[in-house]
């Protein structure tokens, strides 16, 4: 059996691709945000070098932000990072969210579809499967944490509202907002979109959360209407 791929490490860069030296010769204003992550993660894992996944963990959070309102769980997840890499991220994280509190920036207000496309522009373009997220806000309407419920083929049936709402109550959101892509690109809803979103107004009002929306996100340039989102709530169906 062939010995497996040493993890790749930022000593492993050829020097003017390591983001220590851009660093010192630029500041810390010069490197992205890519490099700044990798900086923390050090290394890559098998076949991956660290830059890669310091990529793929911003993909999946939607921007740097995001990632602070990650558990040590949510790091697990991913490949190449173990509990001690975890445990340190997190630690990184809670010190950049009491800054963050401490100096009176919040999270952003997520109460209009443009906005919520706005949010997850980051990560729409690389996806070519159907993901179903829900947002969790507080009373202010404020993100608390991004939570997806199902990923999978774009003919996949979305999530159950009991996933969806288990989460919201697990933690202590006031409100919720839905959102689902269409890899096509063309937010239209089907038939099942309309579905589901009946089922969580319906299970929303039994738990005493609100649905503040349910919006599907597409491409402006996919959709007739030229928006790039369909959003239930701006419909009449919320």
């Amino acid at each position: 059996m062939s010995e497996p791929y040493p993890a790749l490490r930022l000593k492993d860069l050829a020097v003017h691709d390591r983001p220590q030296e851009r660093l010192e010769k630029h500041g810390p204003g010069a490197l992205s945000d890519t490099e700044l992550l990798a900086m923390l993660l050090r290394s890559g894992s098998r076949g991956l070098n660290v830059l890669t996944v310091a990529q793929q963990l911003l993909a999946e959070a939607g921007s740097l932000a995001r990632l602070v309102t990650w558990t040590a769980a949510d790091f697990r997840r991913r490949k190449g990072i173990g509990r001690v890499k975890a445990s340190q991220l997190v630690a990184v994280m809670e010190v950049a969210r009491r800054v963050l509190t401490d100096s009176g920036e919040t999270e952003p207000v997520l109460n209009r579809p443009e906005l919520v496309l706005q949010h997850f522009q980051p990560l729409l373009a690389s996806l070519t499967v159907e993901k179903f997220w829900v947002l969790l806000l507080n009373r202010k309407n404020r993100l608390l944490k991004q939570v997806e419920v199902t990923s999978g083929t774009a003919t996949s049936s979305l999530a159950h509202p009991r996933e969806v709402f288990r989460e919201a109550i697990r933690h202590g959101a006031t409100a919720v907002i839905c959102a689902h892509n269409h890899p096509s690109g063309d937010p239209a809803p089907s038939a099942a979109d309309v579905q589901v979103t009946r089922q969580l107004r319906d299970a929303a009002r039994a738990v005493d959360i609100e649905l503040l929306d349910h919006v599907i996100l597409g491409r402006a340039s996919a959709d007739p209407h030229g928006l790039g989102f369909y959003s239930f709530r701006s419909a009449g169906m919320l």
